[in-house]
């Protein structure tokens, strides 16, 4: 593939997105330019973590991992928790000309993963504090000033952009991108200032519309683990503090291990090399797939009967053994079959009941198991556990009230990535289409 060129003066008049806002609709093309000329660069610094602090300083450091993770597109220094460079490292050779500016963007120059390669923030409020660019970091400042501020935000998320920047990228395991190969890229602006203005306002208020729908989500879910911490016994006791009327007076919970309570399996991998074992009907559910209502492997009968896979069904108690994953617990979505890395519990009761009860002691199991770190369960770990079991009646109740919270927040969820759908349909009609591939 070639490399994106600069434009010529007929490609520049055609570089207009599907959807204009009707004041803009008979305006001018927009223009492209490679960033160098629409952006300079200036300086960062290589502080690691252990050298920044939340409590005390005089400057705040943009740390690269935190635009991978938390900081929002729009950047308002105000609403961001930035860490501040120990007051014990010395601030010489930070000069003024690097301290970060309003309409500055910082890209994360490292990234494990091509989706967040070159991920950018841009900063739009600094509240008068003093702010430089970290580790692994890029500090791009506009060297015109026809940019609206909080248009390069939107502007760097675009796929016409980002495809660019993708392309760029270099590395294997792990990807980087260079401010000498961003100078390459082009980028499709707006002539007016205004228009510039309408999109990144458009984006911003829905971006502020997720946020909001994001903090009800959070919300519901704290709620739910605040109830089930009062729903069901601390460790060393057998009643609840909270109990519904029905069962005040109820006798104390009775405490049994979880393999004297359940029916329980884990099953095994049919060989990868036997094609006639793949490619059919049964979906074979592997241990990050245990939450989900599809998997990316399917079964053939042959292959289920030939392997010591095992067939789960839709409501089991499915446990996560193996991987970054050890520990979660899940409804099983579907009728399907599993491997050794999954333990199915089928309880005599509410299964529901105990799904809540391991979900809540997840961190627990996991930090007595396998101390916090990625690291392997077994199954006969999981069934020695002891646990406090209610009558059955009391299960039920329980079960259907936190199950009736992970409705809510299912809805919520729902809405949520409706959201984050309809942003990025709007973002691909309010910015022109990535340019063709040329062979």
């Amino acid at each position: 593939m070639k490399r994106p060129q600069s434009m010529t003066d007929d490609a520049k008049s055609s570089l207009t997105p599907k959807l204009r806002f009707p004041e803009f609709r008979d305006g001018p093309g927009w223009t492209g330019s490679p960033m160098g000329e629409v952006y300079s660069f200036k300086g960062n610094n290589s502080l690691s973590r252990d050298q920044l602090n939340y409590e005390h300083g005089s400057v705040k450091n943009v740390h690269y991992g935190d635009i991978h993770t938390k900081f929002s597109t729009l950047f308002d220094i105000i609403k961001e928790s930035v860490p501040f460079i120990n007051p014990s490292e010395s601030l010489d050779g930070l000069r003024h000309e690097n301290n970060c500016i309003e309409g500055d963007i910082i890209f994360a120059d490292a990234s494990e993963d091509m989706e967040d390669i070159g991920k950018s923030i841009e900063i739009v409020r600094l509240n008068g504090e003093r702010v430089v660019s970290g580790q692994h970091t890029i500090l791009a400042r506009p060297s015109v000033d026809s940019l609206a501020v909080g248009f390069g935000a939107y502007l760097f998320k675009s796929k016409y952009v980002r495809t660019q920047i993708q392309k760029e990228a270099q590395g294997s395991k792990v990807l980087g991108i260079s401010a000498a190969r961003l100078t390459k890229i082009q980028l499709p602006i707006p002539r007016a200032k205004a228009e510039q203005q309408k999109i990144a306002e458009c984006l911003s208020t829905l971006d502020e519309l997720i946020g909001a729908e994001s903090q009800k989500l959070d919300a519901l879910k704290a709620h739910k683990k605040g109830l089930m911490q009062q729903l069901f016994p601390r460790e060393g006791e057998t009643v609840p503090r909270l109990r519904f009327p029905e069962f005040q007076n109820a006798p104390e919970w009775e405490e049994a291990r979880i393999g004297a309570k359940c029916e329980s399996f884990s099953g095994g991998t049919p060989s990868t090399s036997q094609k006639a074992f793949y490619g059919g009907t049964i979906p074979f559910i592997r241990s990050a797939e245990i939450a989900r209502s599809a998997t990316e492997l399917f079964l053939t009968e042959v292959g289920l009967q030939s392997s010591a896979a095992k067939l789960v069904k839709k409501g089991d108690v499915l446990v996560a053994l193996y991987g970054a994953n050890s520990g979660d617990v899940a409804l099983a979505k579907i009728d399907g079959a599993i491997n050794q890395a999954i333990l199915c519990l089928r309880p005599e009761s509410d299964r529901a009941f105990l799904y809540h009860f391991l979900s809540l002691k997840k961190d627990w199991i996991v930090d007595t198991y396998i101390q916090g770190g990625q690291g392997n369960l077994s199954g006969e770990i999981v069934k020695s556990i002891s646990l406090c079991f209610p009558r059955p009646e009391e299960q039920l109740r329980i079960a259907t009230c936190l199950s009736s919270f992970d409705d809510l927040i299912a809805a919520q969820n729902d809405k949520l990535e409706a959201l984050k759908t309809h942003k990025k349909g709007l973002m691909q009609q309010l910015f022109p289409s990535p340019p063709e591939a040329e062979e």
